[in-house]
């Protein structure tokens, strides 16, 4: 007998009773047929464990392959991070704000790109240097200095230095409280025109509008960051200059030119005096100074910076010859009043403070720390004195020169 399905039980042996043959056979009206299609409850066992395994593999599958998904993502991340593929290869359009850029002689279109990308001009040297590539048509970038923006595409950034785009100016840095020579030098450095030119327009200020007392450009060269235009000649960046220092001068009230003059000279005093904090309050005792009714220094304004300006000189220690000599015109401790004209090139703020002083009881000031500017005011000479020793006292702790 079949035994396929071994979980059902043996058919038993027909009873033969009396009267029955004895043959193997079944008896009449009794069929058997092994089933076929119907399942048993132990053949459901291992395709429901089989299912289970299935599912458990399918799990950890998809586990690995969501963890390996995400191990790729992220190298991939780190690798864009590492080789600057998530930075923004170029700028789009002219640009933004100014910005004055300076080509060296020498430089090649690799160290340009280098220093424009280092100043955010555009936004890599590489794509700089593909579009000059394209763009230059073997032309090449001229040293000198150029008016250009910020976050510039490339493609304008190369129109620009060649020419196309832009305009290529002279740079000038010219600080506040530069005397005359000081300020020729810069623009020497930045334009490339002989001092001589320089000097021999200052020999004859009255050209440019200045009054008849005035002996030189001395207070007239306005500080400020200039791009003049490489055209330019000495006369007409000179003019600019001058023309700036009398717009100032006006916006401040001051239109007529002797008057004029007194601001730009006391202005050029403050300028070399004091911090811009204390402008208003030096320009006040200059003012009390200056006054009819000054008994304290009998119209003497005593300012180191003026005398050492006559003795072509920078320092903050005069020998008591030196405050004694009545024939360096500008020496304020022998000769009562302003001087002959300005030491320097004053600011706007210290031509607004010469304009319009502030209303104060003092007479007498000094910086008492060099390094933080702290400027003390008295109105008396025992109460300057203390502030004197203390400014003495800090220079004793100083490094030699560091108050000469």
């Amino acid at each position: 007998m079949s035994h396929r399905y071994p979980d059902y039980p043996a058919m038993a042996e027909p009873d033969r009773r009396p009267g029955q043959g004895g043959s193997d056979e079944l008896p009449v009206g009794v069929f058997f047929e092994e089933p076929a299609d119907l399942p048993s409850r132990r053949s459901q066992r291992p395709s429901r464990e089989k299912q289970r395994r299935r599912r458990r593999r399918t799990i950890i599958m998809v586990t690995v392959l969501a963890v390996f998904a995400g191990v790729v993502f992220g190298l991939i991340m780190f690798l864009r991070d590492l080789l600057g593929m998530n930075e923004i290869q170029d700028y789009e359009g002219a640009g933004n704000g100014t910005v004055a850029f300076t080509v060296a002689e020498g430089d090649g279109p690799l160290l340009i790109g280098g220093k424009l990308e280092a100043e955010d001009i555009v936004a890599t040297s590489k794509e700089f240097v593909n579009a000059f590539t394209a763009q230059s048509d073997g032309r090449e970038i001229q040293p000198g200095t150029y008016e250009m923006k910020y976050q510039m595409s490339s493609s304008a950034a190369v129109d620009a230095l060649l020419g196309d785009g832009g305009s290529q100016v002279h740079y000038a840095a010219v600080a506040r409280d530069l005397r005359q020579g000081e300020v020729f030098e810069v623009l020497n450095t930045s334009t490339r025109i002989p001092l001589s030119e320089f000097q021999a327009l200052a020999a004859d200020p009255q050209q440019f509008g200045l009054p008849e007392e005035a002996v030189s450009l001395e207070g007239y060269l306005h500080p400020g960051e200039y791009r003049f235009d490489v055209e330019k000649d000495a006369t007409e960046i000179i003019t600019e200059m001058v023309d700036n220092t009398f717009a100032e001068l006006e916006g401040a009230g001051i239109t007529d030119p002797a008057e004029q003059y007194r601001i730009l000279t006391k202005a050029s005093i403050i300028q070399a005096e004091a911090g811009e904090a204390d402008y208003g309050a030096v320009a006040g005792s200059i003012e009390n100074r200056l006054g009819p009714d000054n008994k304290e220094t009998n119209g003497l304004i005593q300012s180191d910076a003026t005398v050492t300006y006559g003795l072509n000189r920078k320092s903050y220690e005069l020998t008591a010859e030196e405050k004694a000599d009545k024939s360096n015109p500008y020496n304020t401790y022998a000769n009562p009043g302003l001087p002959v004209g300005p030491i320097g090139s004053p600011s706007r703020e210290a031509i607004e403070a010469a304009a319009n002083p502030d209303d104060v009881p003092y007479y007498y000031w000094v910086t008492v720390n060099l390094d933080s500017g702290e400027t003390k005011f008295s109105s008396t000479l025992a109460e300057h004195a203390k502030y004197v020793e203390e400014y003495q006292n800090w220079c004793s702790t100083q490094k030699a020169g560091r108050c000469g």
